[in-house]
């Protein structure tokens, strides 16, 4: 695989008007590179674009995994609420969740547990990819059905690895 030395994911965190202000920069894997790690180039196994739902309260971070994601010629649809995924996900099947744990109200706990309830989310690859890194989080994310648990800031090739795997059933 080749490697990476420029356009590095950069996550920041600097105090703005008393709240957190948090940015990142990330340039997706061109085709070349997709080519080289075995990911999908486009189509699913039925012949489309992976449709990917993918959850979080922080925009900023809502935004860098869907630029990711599309760059990966994946669809996506966006949710800033477990209780919003759980609305999307009740009117059509995604192929893959990528959520945040920490959300207020509904946590990504709670909604792994409701999206493995719903009709055809049994074997739907749930990921956690959260500021939750101690062991016991990765324990009680995998116990509430989530299929992989990474911490942020997360490395773009190694999401996108982790995600061909689960889709192919090499995880």
């Amino acid at each position: 695989m080749k490697e990476r030395h420029t356009h590095a994911p950069v996550f920041q965190s600097a105090p703005l008007n008393s709240k957190k202000f948090s940015s990142a920069f990330l340039s997706p894997p061109n085709k070349d590179e997709q080519t080289q790690r075995g990911l999908p180039t486009g189509l699913s196994k039925e012949g489309r674009k992976p449709h990917a739902l993918v959850v979080d309260d922080a925009p900023d971070v809502l935004e860098m995994l869907a630029i990711l994601l599309r760059h990966d010629d994946y669809e996506v649809t966006t949710a800033k609420s477990a209780a919003e995924a759980l609305v999307a996900a009740q009117g059509e099947r995604f192929d893959i969740v990528v959520s945040d744990i920490g959300m207020p109200e509904m946590d990504g706990y709670q909604l792994a547990e409701a999206l493995r309830a719903l009709p055809g989310y049994k074997g739907v690859p749930l990921v956690a990819v959260t500021g939750f890194a101690l062991y016991d989080d990765r324990e009680r994310a995998l116990k509430s059905g989530f299929n992989a648990h990474l911490t942020k800031p997360i490395n773009p090739i190694s999401l996108l690895d982790l995600l061909s795997g689960l889709r192919h059933g090499s995880h």
